[in-house]
């Protein structure tokens, strides 16, 4: 269960100082967002902390979400913290691994660096893609099945751990309860996994939309090349994948569970 708590004493930064040894830190953001390794001594935890308004809402969308949904692949806060210079904290337990694009100084640039995750991660078995894939689809049956719509899902929220090969899921600060209309020009998010609703107003925002985003990462994990000319699965599963981002949302699959089952019809 998530426990929240009010410090009106110090600000985020010292109060994470107090916290242990910090021995990461993560402030290539753009998000309004720093966060933090911390070794206490008897474990480690990543603290997120958020410096302005639109990101402490975030924090406190995925808050709501880790209350509502539970599942081994979603990485849950243990603590939301307020402070009282209006900023907050959501604590983490600490996962080995790195996200498949993380914030560094080389932006996209990253995503085809020889040392690179996403480099790494496609020279890894064919295998691995597949379980980095049913991991990914189990999960947002939990999320969607709450109620869920997935709201900038990229590659900057898979964590994946090369030692023990499995793959979490991290920094789901946007999901939110659905279907909505969207009231805004755009979501936020990366244009490479966003439906074409996503850039439209008034546009109804579903499960439709998430099983898009779904495919155009099923299509990215199983590609050989970041531009994606080298497709490793199958012909049926990339016909699931082309139906799952059609433009059209009434062409794609109805829901997450209808996108899993055709997934594995097509293994078969």
């Amino acid at each position: 269960m998530l426990g929240e708590s009010y410090v009106d004493s110090m600000a985020a930064r010292e109060w994470v100082r107090g916290l242990g040894q910090t021995f990461e830190v993560f402030d290539q953001q753009d998000s309004g967002n720093v966060a933090y390794g911390v070794d206490r001594g008897h474990d480690r935890v990543f603290v997120k902390c958020a410096t302005t308004p639109s990101a402490v809402a975030g924090l406190e969308r995925a808050a709501r979400l880790h209350g509502d949904v539970a599942h081994p692949a979603l990485v849950a806060p243990t603590a939301l913290i307020r402070f009282a210079d209006g900023q907050a904290a959501l604590v983490f337990p600490w996962y080995d691994g790195t996200v498949l694009y993380p914030a560094t100084k080389l932006g996209r640039a990253i995503r085809t660096h020889p040392d690179g995750p996403w480099v790494r991660f496609r020279a890894l078995p064919q295998q691995r893609a597949y379980d980095a894939i049913e991991a990914l689809l189990d999960v947002h049956l939990a999320i969607t099945a709450a109620g869920y719509v997935a709201v900038d899902l990229y590659d900057g929220c898979l964590l994946y751990d090369f030692h023990n090969h499995r793959l979490r899921l991290v920094d789901l600060d946007e999901y939110r309860p659905g279907p909505f209309p969207l009231e805004a020009d755009r979501l936020p998010g990366s244009t490479r996994f966003m439906a074409p609703e996503e850039f439209r107003r008034g546009a109804t925002i579903d499960t439709r939309t998430t099983v898009y985003a779904l495919g155009r990462a099923i299509r990215l994990l199983l590609d050989a090349t970041d531009v994606e000319l080298q497709w490793r699965g199958t012909e049926p599963q990339l016909a699931v994948v082309n139906q799952a981002t059609r433009t059209d949302p009434d062409e794609r699959y109805a829901d997450v569970p209808a996108l899993m089952k055709a997934w594995h019809s097509a293994a078969h």
